[in-house]
C-alpha cells in the first residue's frame, strides 16, 4: 500500500457517504463498552445491549464492578457471547478500579503507546478493541482493523489478506496526519461502506471504489466479455 493509495481511499468513501459522526456514546466510558460489546456481533445488537446495561443501572465501571457476573450477562444478552463478554467488563471494571481509581480520566491521561499497551494487558482486550477505545473514547491517534478493513484491502488489490495487524495499522498511521478526527473518520466510512458495498456478497454495481478495486475492475471485465 501506499500513502497516496491511502489517501485517495479516504476521499472516495469521503464523498460517497460523508461524515459519520461515529462513535454514538454519552461518554467515554460508554465507548469502551460498546467496543468490548461489539466483538463478533453487530453494532445494532451492541446497542440494545448497552440499552440494557443503562435501563439495569449497569453502565458504570463501578455497577458492573459490584453486580454479579450474572446480572452484567442478562443485561447484555442482545450482544451475544454474554457470559464471556460479562466477564470482560467486569475484569475493565476491576482493572480501572484497581489501576486508577475507577476514573478513566485517569487511564487516559497516559500517552497514547503507553495506554495502548496497558489496555492489551487487560482480558478481553485484543488490539481491535485497544485501538478502538484509543481512538473514540481517548481521542488519541491510532487507527483500527478490522474484518471490513481486511476485506476491503484484499479486494482492492493491495493485500493478500494474512497480514499481521501491526503492518496493516502501521501503514495507515504511517500514510495518515495523527489527527484522531480524521482516523475515527477513516475507520468509520470502511465499516459503512463494508455494510452498504463490500459484503461478503459485494454490491459492485454500485460501489464508489470500484474504479481503484481490482476485483471491481475484473468483475468488469468478465461482464464484457459476456
Amino acid at each position: 500500500m501506499s500513502e497516496n493509495r491511502i489517501r485517495d481511499l479516504f476521499d472516495h468513501l469521503y464523498l460517497a457517504f460523508g461524515p459519520q459522526d461515529w462513535w454514538p456514546a454519552s461518554d467515554p466510558f460508554e465507548v469502551i463498552v460498546g467496543a468490548i460489546l461489539t466483538q463478533r456481533t453487530t453494532w445494532q445488537n451492541a446497542e440494545q445491549a448497552i440499552r440494557r446495561l443503562r435501563e439495569s443501572g449497569l453502565l458504570s465501571a463501578k455497577a458492573i464492578g459490584d453486580a454479579s457476573v450474572e446480572r452484567v450477562a442478562e443485561a447484555i444478552r442482545p450482544a451475544g457471547f454474554y457470559i464471556s463478554k460479562a466477564g470482560k467488563l467486569k475484569a475493565f471494571a476491576a482493572f480501572l478500579d484497581e489501576r486508577h481509581d475507577g476514573e478513566v480520566g485517569r487511564l487516559f491521561a497516559r500517552s497514547a503507546d503507553e495506554l495502548r499497551e496497558e489496555l492489551l494487558t487487560v482480558f478481553g482486550i485484543g488490539e481491535e478493541t485497544a485501538d478502538a477505545i484509543l481512538v473514540y473514547a481517548a481521542g488519541k491517534p491510532s487507527f483500527v482493523i478490522d474484518a471490513y478493513t481486511r476485506r476491503l484491502l484484499s479486494r482492492l488489490g493491495w493485500i493478500a489478506g494474512k497480514e499481521p495487524y501491526r503492518d496493516l495499522r502501521g501503514e495507515f498511521l504511517d500514510a495518515l496526519p495523527s489527527d484522531v478526527g480524521l482516523l475515527g473518520e477513516y475507520h468509520a466510512l470502511i465499516v459503512r461502506h463494508g455494510k452498504a458495498h463490500c459484503r461478503s456478497n459485494p454490491d459492485c454495481d454500485r460501489c464508489p471504489v470500484r474504479s481503484i478495486c481490482a476485483a471491481g475492475v475484473l468483475r468488469g471485465q468478465r461482464e464484457a466479455e459476456r
